[in-house]
């Protein structure tokens, strides 16, 4: 038989086709530092969302394809640029009049304007914790004002120093004239007002490790560039880094191709191999814009765990990594049904086709065997007819239709049932439009009431389902469609719905029956 290993190698999912650039990158040999690093990098000038933590999402399960092909140690590192100066106040924040007062400095010396922790930039990188955490993921966090001011990158910041004209090199062509005439790799700290100053260099001294700048006072003032006196611009302090720490694999966004092509030829210069990576497309909110921290117009992870399970967040960023895909409220029910199919055709599938399923890569391999009878769309078409807020309602239809099924021993389905609720509640119900039915529609829907009451109570989805496709048959509606939108409108008060079948199942013949009568007479 052949093992998962020797599968993996030949497995076409886009983590593995990360993973096996990344072994050949290795020559299959343990790396000097002992362990091969993958990197995720974190800017926390604003509050967390989704489209940040799906480099988290992604970058771990390209990791637990090569450790599938390999036995060479990883490890993970979640690096928050958290000593970058506060240009700007974002919008979606409280005390932003505190937070102007404070501009400049580096995040983790800025007031956290919720008053919860030490600064705005513990605050936020507690949020991505919490993220990381509530996933169960492996990683080590690390903090770029910690490594700077421990002297954790001081030996680099020295080589940058020394090569302190070929960096510029680098990075001047790609800069404006006017930028260029002021630009310098380094960002002194200001000894007086603690903010880190954009401003030129006057001098810089490799010998003694040192630059001279005009502090905010007109003063001419030389500090070393070690210590945590000064940090680097952000694309030189991408390349240094990958240099410092060893970084082997780290993906980014489209839009950070240029920048990911100027940190690598850093990272070059300072002696380093620049790591693999991936170029991911972004994330657009529900006008078909790029969703931004600041502007807080896309999905926070408290928002979508509150609607759906946190293993629906994960297959929304497995699926198409290189395709735009809009991230808002109304992806979510369906995301969560594909999950459940993925989940469902799991056993079943030959082995070589199991590493291709994105159950295996959301569960590191090991899904769980059992999956709710229910699906989240049929969940939600539930609540909204009984019109319940209350899980145990409707957990009293989901015993009836599948007996074996209780909040005990199905916790993702009492989860599902709780979400479906909050879902329903803030946006299907404010959208809900009932209509009468035209002629036609009403002779099928009375004919449908009379095939229903002919059924044994007990009857199964299969059984019921073909009964509404044969009623729809015998009459005029131009296709099957048709006759199926019809019965979301006027039973359901929605243009889309669940497979009635399951829906009548679940809710109960009489139940429906009492459904369509309710719709004729309105």
């Amino acid at each position: 038989m052949t093992s998962e290993r020797e599968l993996a190698l030949n497995a076409k999912a886009w983590p593995f086709e990360e993973a096996r650039k990344l072994l050949a990158r290795l020559d299959g040999k343990v790396p000097e530092k002992g362990y091969v690093l993958f990197e995720t990098g974190y800017g926390p000038s604003g509050l967390p969302h989704i489209g940040t933590f799906g480099e988290v999402v992604r970058t771990t399960m390209v990791r637990h394809a090569f450790e599938t092909m390999s036995d060479i140690p990883t490890r993970l590192f979640c690096f928050s640029d958290d000593m970058d100066g506060l240009r700007k106040v974002p919008d979606n924040v409280p005390n932003q009049e505190m937070l102007r007062e404070h501009l400049g400095k580096p995040l983790t010396a800025v007031p956290d304007p919720f008053g919860e922790y030490e600064s705005f930039g513990h605050h936020n990188n507690a949020r991505l914790r919490q993220f990381l955490d509530s996933f169960g993921f492996e990683y080590q966090f690390h903090s770029s004002t910690e490594w700077y001011r421990s002297g954790g990158f001081d030996q680099m910041l020295l080589r940058v120093l020394r090569n302190y004209d070929a960096v510029m090199d680098v990075m001047l062509p790609t800069l404006r004239e006017e930028r260029q005439q002021t630009y310098s790799p380094f960002l002194p700290v200001s000894p007086q007002t603690g903010q880190v100053l954009q401003v030129p260099i006057l001098a810089h001294d490799p010998e003694a490790g040192t630059i001279v700048f005009e502090d905010v006072d007109g003063s001419r003032t030389e500090l070393p560039v070690t210590g945590g006196n000064c940090k680097l611009q952000w694309k030189p302090d991408w390349g240094m880094r990958w240099a410092a720490l060893g970084v082997d694999y780290e993906m980014s966004g489209k839009d950070l191709i240029p920048s990911v092509q100027l940190a690598s030829k850093i990272c070059r210069i300072l002696g380093a191999r620049p790591p693999e990576g991936f170029n991911y497309e972004l994330f657009l909110d529900e006008k078909g814009q790029k969703i931004s921290k600041s502007k807080g117009n896309g999905l926070s992870v408290e928002e979508w765990l509150a609607y759906a399970p946190p293993e629906s967040l994960s297959l929304f960023m497995f699926q198409k990594p290189r395709t735009a895909k809009r991230l808002y409220f109304d992806v979510i029910p369906r995301t969560v049904d594909d999950y459940l199919t993925f989940l469902s055709k799991f056993p079943e599938e030959e082995a070589a086709k199991k590493l291709e399923n994105p159950a295996w890569h959301i569960h590191e391999g090991k899904p769980p065997a059992q999956v709710p009878p229910i699906t989240f769309s049929l969940l939600l078409n539930l609540v909204g007819t009984v019109n319940a807020d209350e899980p145990s309602v409707i957990w009293g239809y989901i015993s009836s239709y599948a007996p074996g099924a209780s909040a005990e021993s199905d916790p993702l389905l009492d989860r599902m049932v709780s979400h479906a609720i909050a879902y329903y509640r803030d946006f299907v119900k404010p959208t809900k439009r009932y209509r009468a039915p035209e002629e036609m529609e009403r002779r099928a829907l009375e004919e449908l009431l009379q095939e229903l009451g002919k059924l044994p109570a007990d009857s199964d989805a299969e059984t019921i389902q073909n009964q509404v496709y044969e009623v729809g048959k015998r009459h005029p509606f131009p296709s099957l469609r048709d006759w199926f939108k019809a019965c979301y409108e006027i039973l359901l008060g929605q243009e889309q719905g669940p497979r009635l079948g399951s829906f009548f199942a679940l809710y109960g013949l009489e139940n429906s029956k009492a459904l369509i009568k309710e719709a004729l007479a309105r």
